[in-house]
């Protein structure tokens, strides 16, 4: 019985009975849906003021700015070189795979929305300029994270400048960041509500059936992550001395969160928490985290990637290695919009295929069931590649205890 007071244990044990519910008790789905979205708002209320926090301890904190820089910088290069690599994994397996051969599509499965969004694609005029928020206050009520990133890194240089005056001001957002930490402990105890509901709403609404007519997909889809995981991640964290497995084991509990209810945002501030009682340096996870959450969405690209060699295989659309090519390139720019756009995986799937103009957009309404079974598997990934990162850059800083760290993760 004692088992049952694991946070992680009751989670597993709610998407089992979620998934049970949802499938006999289908018409509970409405109500499913009110207790996960319930649960996801609770923890979109305090992400953005944790980003922000985060931000500004992790840059303010540090006190060289230089330091400060050199990390961003690293982590830039970082993101975008894991990045190409999961966008070129997706490509990969898709063409070896080919998940999208033997599927029919008819154009009257395309709906209101699809067709809203393909028109809209990206206005990226509009998206650059919508990095700087007009108001601050609006940023955070509509928690916008990259607008709350910006903010935070021009309020964290300039407390950074006052020097010793800047202090007092630093030790208050310390003392807001235990605040705000205290109330994530507080949601987190709800999250096997919240995964129950997640899974039950999942499969009462889009049943298994909607499996078997995609299924090639989905389980491309997860081979594909898996693949990323156990060799691209496996191997950077061997080349750094660190066992993948012994990492996994001291995030599960965060992990099966982030599957029962399908947001990486449910365990973001936690990650973080976990990281810095490993040994990495508060500043390098502070920094590394949050950006990682708007520029490091491994997972989001493998998707992308994926999706578009299967919508070519759907019509038949035989892409050369140019276009392939071609492909990498755009979704290294468009991925980025996925973290300041509403409903991006859609509208950032759009604006690609109108670039590439070869592949008809009403394709898309194919993805519609199935995509609600890959985002857990997105959010998986996008988690467990930034906390990769956090790992890395730390090292890669020398702000890593090693002890500390193989104490509290690879001793376990």
């Amino acid at each position: 019985m004692k088992y049952l007071r694991i946070l992680y244990v009751q989670v597993l044990i709610a998407i089992v009975l979620g998934i049970i519910v949802g499938h006999f008790f289908s018409g509970f789905s409405a109500t499913a849906k009110l207790m996960a979205d319930m649960f996801i708002n609770m923890i979109k209320m305090i992400i953005a003021p944790v980003i922000f926090v985060s931000i500004v301890l992790g840059i303010a904190g540090a006190g060289d700015l230089k330091k400060v820089g050199r990390v961003g910088i690293k982590g830039l290069i970082y993101f975008e070189l894991v990045t190409t690599g999961a966008i070129v994994i997706g490509l990969i397996t898709g063409n070896l795979i080919k998940p999208g051969s033997g599927v029919k599509h008819t154009a009257a499965h395309t709906d209101t929305a699809l067709n809203t969004a393909a028109s809209a694609g990206i206005d990226w005029r509009e998206f650059i300029k919508h990095i700087v928020p007009e108001n601050v206050i609006g940023a955070f009520a509509k928690g916008d994270i990259i607008q709350v990133l910006f903010f935070g890194i021009l309020f964290a240089v300039a407390l950074a400048k006052m020097g010793e005056k800047g202090s007092s001001v630093i030790a208050g957002f310390e003392k807001i960041n235990k605040i705000l930490f205290n109330i994530l402990h507080m949601v987190i105890k709800l999250s096997p509500i919240g995964a129950f509901g997640g899974m039950a709403y999942t499969i009462g609404k889009y049943g298994f059936s909607t499996l078997f007519v995609l299924g090639k997909l989905l389980v491309t889809f997860y081979i594909t992550g898996l693949a990323f995981i156990f060799i691209v991640l496996y191997l950077i964290l061997k080349f750094n001395g660190f066992s993948l497995w012994k990492l996994l084991g001291y995030i599960k509990a965060e992990l099966l969160i982030v599957l029962g209810s399908s947001s990486s945002e449910a365990v973001l501030p936690n990650i973080m928490e976990k990281l810095e009682k490993a040994g990495c340096s508060r500043n390098v996870v502070n920094l590394i985290i949050p950006a990682g959450y708007s520029f490091n969405l491994d997972g989001t690209s493998i998707y992308l990637s994926l999706a578009i060699i299967f919508l070519a295989q759907v019509f038949h659309v035989d892409l050369t290695l140019g276009q392939e090519l071609t492909v990498i390139g755009i979704l290294l720019l468009t991925s980025k919009g996925a973290a300041g756009v509403t409903g991006s995986g859609f509208l950032v799937l759009t604006s690609t295929l109108t670039i590439l103009n070869i592949i008809p957009l009403e394709g898309m309404a194919l993805l519609v069931g199935v995509d609600r079974f890959m985002s857990e598997g997105r959010a998986l990934i996008n988690v467990i590649g930034n906390t990769v990162a956090a790992v890395v850059v730390s090292k890669s800083e020398k702000e890593i205890d090693v002890e500390q760290y193989k104490l509290m993760v690879e001793n376990k």
